[in-house]
């Protein structure tokens, strides 16, 4: 077997091992991977009970990398995340004390309950994988994620978050509720775990994926061949978002504000994670098509007028997908 081969094995087994873990929600799996290999973040929404933070906690638990959460409340502070400077007495001297973002996982849970200070102090850790206290800027780890919660429920005690934060999460993932057969087999599995017969099976089933087979998945990721026809369909779909009206006058009424060139990015790496995973060498539409929703939901601005017609940003892009045509 190739490095290559040994890899996107490890990579299928954790996808599997999550999945046996978090029952019914296949695409919420997937989308764990792509970010992973995309080496972009990944925010969570859906109604409470729907396994998202489970799922975050089993995807580290399949990683040899450092996990850490944290519960965003209203009176979080900056500090409470990035650490700060303490005062050591004995040498006269200040010392930086990490906070909990200098992990290679965080899981910011209900990520919206926290104030407009503390989300801004994920904007430089999110882009620049960086943190500044002070005059001082100090290095994230290498493999660093964000993998970020909301309840859409609850608007009492949140804060909406701020575009240009939402614009650096790599995808938006709406977590919906399981179907029956789905509602069966969790009952199932909640089940057998409160009987401590699933635990020592899962410990000792479970491949621990290593950072340096999720740095080499990420090289081949971007191996892969994209043809330029794929290359300006996934331009062109972005081009829509901010030009709707070039696709009728109806899509153009809708949308306020169109998707920055993150987007397109977002779509480019997830189609090509999406095209790996698939073991192929190649990216192609379906690709494209299938992780775009995904890409652009937290990018795509609707008026008011809009959303007053219960018009969605997940319609407004599935009108723009049915409408540029593919290659």
């Amino acid at each position: 077997m190739t490095q290559q081969e040994t890899t996107r094995t490890a990579l299928l087994q954790l996808h599997d091992y999550i999945g046996q873990q978090i029952v019914g929600q296949q695409a919420l799996v997937q989308r764990l991977i792509l970010a992973l290999l995309c080496d972009g973040h990944l925010l969570l929404e859906g109604a409470p009970g729907l396994a998202k933070t489970r799922a975050i906690k089993t995807l580290a638990s399949g990683l040899e990398a450092d996990f850490h959460r944290i519960q965003f409340t209203p009176d979080l502070l900056p500090a409470d995340l990035t650490g700060s400077d303490v005062y050591h007495p004995d040498s006269g001297t200040f010392r930086f004390n990490q906070g909990p973002i200098f992990h290679n996982l965080m899981l910011a849970d209900e990520i919206n309950r926290a104030p407009a200070k503390v989300q801004s102090a994920l904007l430089e850790a999110m882009e620049e994988r960086q943190v500044t206290v002070g005059a001082s800027s100090y290095p994230l780890p290498p493999l660093f994620l964000v993998l970020a919660t909301q309840n859409p429920i609850e608007q009492e005690g949140t804060y909406p978050l701020p575009e240009a934060q939402l614009d650096r999460f790599m995808l938006h993932v709406r977590v919906e509720y399981p179907d029956k057969k789905a509602s069966q087999k969790i009952l199932v599995l909640a089940r057998r775990e409160a009987q401590d017969a699933l635990e020592e099976q899962t410990q000792k089933n479970i491949v621990k994926v290593t950072q340096a087979q999720v740095f080499a998945a990420r090289r081949e990721v971007m191996r892969l061949h994209l043809a330029d026809a794929v290359e300006e369909y996934i331009v062109e779909l972005v081009e829509t978002t901010r030009n709707p009206a070039n696709y009728g006058q109806e899509l153009g009424n809708w949308v306020r504000w169109g998707a920055s060139p993150r987007g397109a990015i977002a779509i480019e790496r997830a189609a090509r994670a999406n095209a790996w995973l698939a073991g192929r060498d190649f990216v192609t539409p379906e690709d494209v098509q299938k992780v775009t929703p995904d890409a652009l939901r937290h990018r795509v601005l609707l008026n008011y007028e809009a959303t007053a017609d219960g018009i969605t940003s997940q319609r407004c892009i599935e009108e723009i997908l049915s409408r540029v045509p593919a290659p």
